[in-house]
Order: structure tokens, then sequence, then C-alpha cells
């Protein structure tokens, strides 16, 4: 399953530890991440996802492939700045939705409107925003909520 994962483009230490162990987790299940593809949760959910073999797809705002983090294995420029939020939370089976600013909770919005299963991970509080979402604690419970959103049949490899 692909995974979008969603958070803050500058974090701290904690944050970055947290991204790191979703990337990790969802590539030790056989997920696959998509992400904006650039630094801070973005950077941090594909380094974890590499370190575990994973494989990771980045969908940068801009133009030139270059400006994808080094742990993007796929790069997809788009050139389309923050309207590629939309490309984002449309490319995953489901959003995992870390902690993050005004471009997260534009994401959280799109994948509403794509009808996403969102996970939320010390984000923002969705109780508001008329979309369904789970919130959870750990990096592990957020890849358990996706799996549980799909049935065992499309949520698990293995």
């Amino acid at each position: 399953m692909r995974v979008s994962v969603i958070g803050g483009g500058t974090i701290n230490e904690t944050a970055a530890n947290r991204a790191e162990g979703v990337g990790r987790e969802l590539a030790t299940r056989g997920h696959t991440v998509v992400c904006g593809g650039r630094g801070g949760t973005m950077a941090a959910v594909c380094r974890g996802a590499n370190d575990a073999g994973g494989t990771t797809i980045g969908i940068l705002p801009g133009e030139d492939r270059e400006d994808a983090n080094e742990f993007v294995d796929i790069v997809i420029a788009t050139g389309l700045g923050h309207a590629r939020n939309a490309l984002v939370a449309l490319n995953g089976d489901a959003v995992i939705a870390l902690a993050g600013g005004v471009g997260t909770l534009s994401e959280i919005g799109f994948a509403g409107i794509y009808d996403r299963p969102i996970v939320g991970l010390e984000t923002h509080d969705m109780s508001d925003l008329g979309v369904c979402a789970t919130t959870v604690e750990t990096p592990t419970e957020a890849v358990d909520a996706v799996e549980d959103a799909f049935g065992p049949e499309e949520g698990s490899v293995g």
C-alpha cells in the first residue's frame, strides 16, 4: 500500500524521531512512503523508510528533481508550488498526519476531499474539520490504524 506522510517542513528532534519511526514502521511492513520530498518531516520519514529498506516517493513543489531530499527513491517534480499538496494526499491510499503548519492542514483537507483514511499523530485537531480521522500516540499505532482501515487483505503484507 502507498501511505502519504505529511508534516512540517521544519521540525525539532522529537518530531524528526517520530517521523523516522513512522517511515521505518511503514517500510518494515512493506508499504511505500509518499511525501512532499523535501526537508523536515519529509526527510525524516524517508530516512526511516530508507533505513528499513523501503521505497519512498517525493512529490516536489518545484521543477528541479535535485531539490528532493537524499532519501527519496522516486522523485516527481510538479512545478505546482503548494498546489502539489493535493497530489501528495491523492497518491496515498491513506494519510498519516504529523505535526505541521498550514501546508499540513491543507494536505489533511485534501485527504478528506479524496476520502482517504487519515491517522493523526501529534498533529492538528481535526474534530471540527468534518473529516473522519483516527488519533494515535505512536508510529506503530499509526501504521496499525492505516492497515485496519483496509482490512487484512489490503492493509498488511504477509
